[in-house]
């Protein structure tokens, strides 16, 4: 059985994932670096504005302010919804050294969201003990979330 730290963390990666992707089809960045850096503090606002959300939840439902341990465990979890942006970002920069204008460094590393989507998909489909086409089915709604910034930012741009 998986711990409950596994599943939000794969949550807050996926997550990450799909955000900077709408970030990255968004943004008019004039820059790879400009880019990136849109992208890491979009990331974490959401992040923390998640913690924020989840420690005042945490005095709401109980009653009273939240004990130590558990805004420690707020604050040090849940990383992930930065971390899982850093493989599409590598390929940004990694097309943008290659030489290949802004536009198609973003549509690259939004591919590569689209791929890392699609290959969770499948994993949650494996480890899940989906049927073949369940499987299939939970691909398929992970990829769309990336076609769909792909699609965003040819459309937009």
């Amino acid at each position: 059985m998986r711990s409950t730290n596994d599943v939000e963390a794969t949550a807050a990666g996926l997550h990450g994932i799909i955000v900077s992707a709408a970030v990255m089809a968004a943004s008019h960045a004039p820059t790879v670096a400009a880019t990136v850096v849109t992208v890491i503090v979009t990331l974490s606002v959401y992040w923390a504005a998640e913690r924020y959300a989840r420690i005042v939840a945490e005095r709401i439902h109980e009653g009273h302010r939240p004990r130590w341990d558990v805004v420690h465990a707020q604050l040090t979890s849940g990383w992930e919804m930065i971390t899982a942006s850093f493989v599409p970002l590598g390929v940004l920069v990694a097309a943008w050294l290659v030489r290949h204008d802004l536009r198609t460094a973003v549509v690259s590393a939004l591919v590569c969201s689209t791929v890392l989507l699609c290959a969770a998909g499948w994993r949650v489909g494996r480890r899940g003990r989906l049927s073949p086409l369940e499987q299939l089915v939970s691909t398929t709604v992970a990829g769309l979330f990336g076609v769909t910034m792909i699609l965003l930012k040819t459309m937009l741009h």
